[in-house]
């Protein structure tokens, strides 16, 4: 790091203020509304809303309607349009079901359209919550893999690359990310592997409530689920012509963790076919125990040169 760059711990707090959403009222128009909240977005490379942003952010909107003592154990997201990070973010949360044991909310994020109303939907995402309980227990466990003290960081990859998207990656993302599988920033993987391990972890430590932990792991679950298929279809992120986008992304919490710690994120890309790519992973904690199980598909293609 430079004397230039930002403080790792500005950085880190910088996601928790991200993900701390203001309540406004609720539109009068639907009936089954029990909150509204907006957030503002964090500048990225290439002019569009990172996607992990909005996630974290509607678990934050979902999370702050159901009764105390419920975490969240599961969200479903369909990414709708590009977020525009000029113009503040909506989060209307339905409430679909409050039972016994669980809660089921819905949340859009909106955006304003032409005629400034929000009424433009760039995200919707349904999640589930549970009390905490008792009950059959079984997991699989963490493969072997390196201590991620021992690994290079992503500004240790990037060092010396003179280019504003390799800079953010260095120096502005609030995740520390460091791969154990070689990393396709620059260069495709060697052999086409089929699989790959991260570790992350927020790139300083901080204070935040359990519901901010979770938000930040459906954020930081957002970076890397391409890198499998590039992998296995011999590209990089630099490779000319190529475009992606998420379509949709789910979360599966089997166990809750703190987010200053690290997860070993192992993924895999089992399909990709008519323009859409999907992945699998799992997070683990660093005693090898399985904290949550995530799926991606995204549309990948290459734009063909002229």
């Amino acid at each position: 790091m430079t004397a230039s760059d930002p403080d790792p711990a500005l950085t880190a707090a910088g996601l928790v203020d991200l993900l701390d959403l203001r309540e406004i009222e609720t539109d009068g128009d639907a009936p089954a509304a029990v909150a509204a909240f907006e957030g503002d977005s964090s500048p990225q490379p290439g002019g569009h809303v990172f996607g992990g942003q909005v996630m974290g952010q509607a678990v934050t909107a979902v999370g702050r309607t159901v009764p105390p003592g419920r975490r969240i154990h599961s969200m479903y997201s369909y990414f709708l349009e590009p977020g525009d990070p000029a113009h503040p973010i909506r989060f209307q949360v339905d409430a679909l079901r409050d039972g016994g044991s669980f809660s089921v909310r819905r949340v859009l994020a909106t955006q304003p359209g032409a005629d400034g109303a929000f009424d433009r939907t760039i995200l919707a995402m349904t999640a589930s919550f549970q009390a905490e309980q008792e009950g059959l227990a079984h997991q699989e466990r963490a493969p072997q893999a390196p201590d991620p003290e021992g690994l290079p960081t992503t500004a240790d990859v990037l060092a010396g690359i003179d280019h504003p998207v390799a800079r953010y990656w260095a120096t502005q993302r609030p995740i520390d990310i460091r791969h154990v599988t070689d990393p396709i920033y620059l260069r495709p993987d060697a052999v086409g592997a089929e699989s790959q391990m991260v570790w992350m972890r927020t790139l300083a430590p901080i204070t935040a409530q359990p519901l901010t932990h979770d938000a930040i792991l459906a954020f930081a679950s957002d970076y890397t689920p391409f890198e499998p298929i590039l992998r296995r279809q011999g590209l990089s992120w630099i490779t000319p012509g190529l475009r992606m986008a998420t379509i949709n992304h789910a979360i599966w919490w089997h166990r809750h963790v703190d987010t200053n710690e690290w997860l070993l994120y192992v993924q895999r890309s089992p399909s990709a076919s008519g323009g859409r790519g999907l992945t699998h992973g799992q997070l683990f904690d660093r005693a090898g125990d399985l904290v949550a199980t995530v799926t991606q598909e995204g549309m990948i293609r290459i734009k063909p040169r002229d």
